[in-house]
């Protein structure tokens, strides 16, 4: 059976429940600052980048199934490159 998105949101919102959590288990072993979204965007700009036909299946076994760390390191690297300037408005 086939499944098929029309637009990146939908998908988003499919697979939201593995992303959960994935968060859950990355809170639990004192990773706090990971959102939903942080994880998306690891897969989305690394693992998924030249994918084709994924499935939704290997979708939620790679989430689940990754090592808490290489998410960690691509969200510090990631947070690393922003500009980050005082704010000095009054």
């Amino acid at each position: 059976m086939d499944i098929n998105f029309s637009s990146l949101k939908e998908l988003y919102e499919r697979v939201k429940p593995a992303l959960t959590t994935k968060k859950e288990e990355m809170r639990r072993c004192g990773i706090n600052y990971i959102k939903e979204e942080d994880i998306w965007n690891y897969f989305k700009e690394t693992k998924w980048i030249k994918a084709t036909d994924l499935s939704l299946y290997q979708m939620v076994t790679d989430i689940l199934n990754t090592d808490n760390i290489l998410i960690e390191d691509y969200f510090k690297e990631k947070i690393s490159r922003q500009v980050r300037n005082p704010n000095l408005e009054e």
